[in-house]
């Protein structure tokens, strides 16, 4: 082989040598260019993910939060209905204590009264209509009186005025009503002044 073949065929070993490294070469940029991507694609995929989670967050927080509103809305507005209704309720309550020493001598006065005396039998009969006309009045609003005679003795309705033994009622029962007591819806205007029995003293029971 001549010197000049030699040289033309190093030269095409070199030229092949060379197309060889420039396609391993392009083959390695090509690599990192779908790994450069394919970071790029995870990263965003993390991103929106981490977005997503955030957005969820912020829902759940205006759902927890219009609950809340809700909720408290709810609550304002039964304290609300509670004081007005409270209010409608106890609003005569002042009334009411105005009213009870009227009714007192009304009644102090049909008790009082000779009923057997034909002249004043028309005024009498003129004020017990209007004492029961006035009682079915205020208890149209709520006022109830308060008349235990017979009862058990009841420290949230009744005052005890005195304390008598007796033989003919039970131990703890209202014996005598000095004067009638009052409610309103429930809440006490007035007790009933009261006498409360207790036992007799030595009235053992003995019998086997």
């Amino acid at each position: 082989m001549s010197n000049e073949e030699k040289k033309v065929q190093d030269e095409q070993l070199q030229q092949e040598e060379t197309v060889e490294t420039a396609e391993t070469v392009s083959a390695e940029e090509e690599q990192v260019v779908e790994m450069t991507l394919e970071e790029q694609q995870a990263a965003r995929i993390a991103e929106l993910e981490a977005a997503l989670l955030t957005s969820e967050a912020k829902a759940k927080e205006a759902v927890d939060n219009a609950l809340r509103a809700r909720a408290e809305g709810e609550n304002v507005r039964r304290r609300s209905e509670q004081e007005i209704d409270k209010a409608r309720k106890f609003a005569l309550n002042k009334f009411a204590e105005e009213l009870l020493p009227v009714i007192d001598n009304m009644e102090r006065a049909i008790e009082m009264s000779d009923k057997n005396d034909e002249a004043i039998k028309p005024m009498l009969e003129g004020v017990e209509l209007t004492l029961k006309t006035m009682m079915s009045t205020v208890e149209k609003f709520g006022v109830k009186q308060i008349d235990p005679m017979g009862e058990a003795f009841n420290p949230e309705f009744h005052q005890a005025m005195s304390i008598q033994e007796s033989t003919e009622f039970e131990p703890n029962t209202v014996m005598m009503v000095m004067q009638k007591g009052y409610e309103l819806n429930g809440r006490v205007v007035r007790p009933a002044m009261v006498m409360v029995s207790k036992a007799a003293a030595g009235n053992i029971d003995t019998q086997a």
